[in-house]
């Protein structure tokens, strides 16, 4: 965690010391760098088995499945850095360009058009003739800081080092959401959204806080489970600051009802920054609720699984339902995040070993499809950029057999088929509700996977069963880095569906600590 946050911090003097033109590749080889350093760190640790410990003044719990979700977070950052960085698919970038470039183009260097139809910015070639499109490389240290937010937000020991780290891990992620190189307005609407929604909850979980902190006179998780195990004080303060504080983080989850910002962010961002917060960002919140509920409302969870049952229920029916709807591809994988967060929502639920290892597992391999997802997104693109209206992937498989392939094999993941991660963790995650008496909303998740399963299979169906259009757009021949991506979320989504024993040991070393 502190390699991330170091790393972080050299990226920023990087951007404040060094020429325009050498800032991508230190920017990218440092990232790299910093990832393979904390991940082999990481790796060296845990080979140890050791127990689990409290440090930095009892601030951080450093347990088994904080181990595990740092690795987890460790492998997606990767991927995404990979999609951040690639130039080849967006000549110059997918993020805005560099005030020099755009000087250049504003002198005739360059070319601007117009969006599609949205009335929004579509920046072409800036940069001085003969050389290539440049970007703002400040999304770098951005990434980082964010990176490092999410493993102190899974590790918080008390509340307060929670919210610190909510609020590292979001402030980055709303500039990122603002800096796409095409669609602008969209874009910068799209972070605005989310920074005002992001806003309202990072205030409703730190008045939660204070009012925990009324009725345990402390902060730490163990205080308040103690609390909430053997005081005779009024429960409204307790429960009335769960509910505060919970919303705040489902919010960070993208669980329905407080969802609203997701669609939205996730067709305007960047997609290389849409793919990172779909599945670190995921991860990171469902670490830290489920850290919240096993550690601290252990002791009252009669008194508050009935409603979290309401959640998860209404988390799946909107995504499943609303999904069906969409007609952009970005924003049903929106939806179908919104749905998965309500299935994940049941692993959370369960305080048992079972629960907490079928949801870390669910973690790895939701995240990996969908970091894989949005890198073939990204590819499929006409002249105003990416092409994601669904009518555009009309007969894509006759122009791409292969990313039609992928793509088809991705989605039947995130359905839940039989072979892929999807059906090993849905498989995981229901079990163990299933163990903890939570039989009826396992029948509902069913269904509502069963629903859902249609708005994958149309786009499958639209790929191998009609016939491309004239002026369709075209599949670009991705990048190095961007090929990395995808292979790596396609390798473990097939590994993880065919031996997933080794990553389901490695989940179940051990309940959460504090």
């Amino acid at each position: 965690m502190l390699i991330v946050l170091g790393g972080a911090c050299i990226a920023v003097l990087v951007e404040a010391f060094l020429p325009r033109h050498q800032r991508w590749p230190v920017q990218v080889a440092l990232s790299l760098v910093v990832l393979a350093a904390a991940g082999v760190t990481l790796g060296v640790y845990a080979g140890g088995s050791p127990a689990g410990v409290t440090t930095l003044g009892d601030a951080l719990s450093v347990d088994n499945p904080t181990l595990f979700l740092w690795g987890t977070l460790l492998l997606l950052g990767l991927g995404s850095i990979l999609l951040i960085a690639d130039r080849s698919v967006e000549p110059g970038g997918a993020f805005i360009p560099s005030s020099a470039s755009r000087a250049a183009a504003a002198g005739g260097g360059g070319s601007t058009g117009t969006g599609s139809g949205d009335g929004a910015d579509v920046d072409r070639d800036y940069g001085e003739p003969g050389s290539a499109p440049t970007m703002q490389t400040e999304v770098f240290p951005f990434a980082l800081f964010a990176l490092g937010g999410m493993m102190v937000f899974v590790s918080a020991n008390d509340l307060l080092t929670m919210f610190i780290a909510l609020e590292v891990l979001s402030l980055p992620l709303y500039l990122m959401c603002g800096l796409a190189r095409r669609r602008r307005l969209l874009s910068q609407e799209a972070a605005v959204k989310y920074f005002l929604l992001g806003a309202f909850a990072s205030a409703f979980f730190l008045y939660g806080l204070a009012l925990l902190y009324g009725y345990a006179g402390s902060v730490k998780l163990s205080a308040i489970a103690d609390a909430a195990a053997g005081s005779d004080r009024s429960d409204a303060l307790l429960f009335g600051g769960l509910a505060l504080l919970v919303v705040g983080l489902l919010f960070k989850g993208s669980v329905g009802p407080f969802h609203t910002w997701t669609p939205d962010v996730y067709q305007g961002a960047p997609t290389p920054v849409t793919a990172f917060m779909a599945a670190c960002t995921k991860v990171a919140a469902f670490g830290a609720i489920s850290r919240v509920l096993f550690v601290a409302f252990d002791t009252t969870r009669w008194e508050w699984r009935g409603v979290l049952w309401a959640v998860a229920i209404v988390s799946m029916v909107i995504g499943a339902v609303l999904g069906l709807t969409q007609t952009d591809i970005k924003r049903m994988i929106a939806y179908s995040s919104i749905a998965h967060a309500g299935f994940l929502l049941l692993g959370s639920m369960s305080i048992t070993e079972q629960g907490v290892s079928g949801t870390l597992f669910y973690l790895l391999a939701y995240g990996f499809t969908t970091l894989a997802v949005f890198g073939v997104i990204s590819l499929v693109r006409d002249s105003d950029g990416e092409a994601s209206h669904l009518s555009q992937w009309a007969g894509l498989a006759k122009r791409s057999p292969l990313l039609a392939g992928v793509m088809t094999f991705l989605l039947l993941a995130l359905a839940g088929i039989p072979l892929t991660s999807g059906f090993t963790a849905k498989f995981a995650v229901f079990a163990a509700a299933l163990d903890d008496g939570m039989a009826p909303l396992v029948i509902i998740a069913l269904v509502a996977s069963a629903v859902a399963a249609f708005f994958y299979l149309r786009v499958i169906v639209l790929m191998y069963f009609n016939e491309p259009a004239p002026d369709g757009p075209t599949v670009t021949v991705p990048g190095a880095f961007t090929t990395a991506a995808i292979t790596l979320g396609v390798l473990v989504t097939l590994l993880l569906g065919i031996v997933p024993s080794l990553a389901l040991g490695m989940a179940s070393g051990g309940p959460f600590s504090g």
